[in-house]
């Protein structure tokens, strides 16, 4: 946590992370064009960044392409910011609807985070696959149905009963991989599907979880919160056994 703090102090470094807020996915020479300083300046702010977990990066090419990674500031807001409200805050469900490609080719992520959690490779596949596992930990839903098969189908059901979200499963690596449709009904039946994958990564005594959507169209900000919520649930319920559930 004291390296995040002391990422945000610099006022350079708080200008990168606006500018990805408001455009994740950007190249080197993009975010240069940002601040009055060389190249080398630019990439030794973005690298304090990186160490604090505050920005991720994906390879496409030639190009390093910068994503904000909400996880780490979730968890500081959690730990000394919420604590201190009078009244409990009523976070919005995640606010997606894109397009579904008609193929199964994975091009440039729209959004991604990523999250280190102190548990097995197993355990971590089971809370990513296991409806159960899914519905003790998820911020909003109490229920989920379904199996996460290859040519299967996930429903997440909230407390009043009604469905919020469906997932089909892509392509299933287990234990490494998960690609899926994201089929939002809280925006009618109509709502157009977007995709997303969890990839799982073992290190040492912990797991890193790569989070990845794809497709995301422009205007639907709430993904970032709504991943940092279940990433934030997610690792509190494998290390503490009490995941995050929000105020409904």
């Amino acid at each position: 946590m004291d390296a995040v703090f002391k990422a945000l102090a610099d006022p350079a470094r708080r200008t990168l992370l606006d500018a990805l807020r408001r455009k994740d996915g950007q190249s080197l020479q993009e975010l240069t064009e940002l601040l009055d300083m060389t190249r080398f300046g630019v990439m030794k702010h973005l690298g304090v960044l990186e160490d604090a977990g505050l920005v991720v990066t994906h390879k496409k090419g030639r190009f390093k392409l910068h994503y904000l990674n909400a996880v780490p500031l979730q968890q500081t807001i959690d730990r000394w910011i919420e604590p201190m409200r009078v009244k409990p805050a009523a976070r919005a469900v995640l606010n997606l609807k894109s397009t579904l490609e008609g193929n199964d080719t994975m091009t440039k992520p729209d959004f991604m985070m990523q999250t280190f959690i102190r548990c097995t490779q197993d355990a971590l596949w089971d809370a990513l696959s296991d409806p159960d596992s899914m519905a003790a930990y998820h911020f909003m839903c109490d229920r989920v149905e379904g199996e996460a098969v290859e040519g299967g189908n996930l429903v997440w059901i909230l407390p009043d009963g009604n469905k919020m979200l469906s997932q089909r499963p892509i392509k299933v690596e287990p234990k490494t991989r998960i690609e899926a449709t994201f089929e939002p009904h809280f925006f009618g039946p109509d709502a157009p599907a977007s995709r997303m994958a969890f990839i799982i990564e073992p290190q040492g005594d912990a797991c890193k979880l790569t989070i990845e959507h794809y497709d995301i169209p422009e205007g639907q900000d709430g993904v970032a919160e709504g991943w940092a919520r279940l990433a934030a649930s997610l690792k509190s319920w494998l290390e503490t056994g009490t995941g995050m559930k929000a105020a409904m």
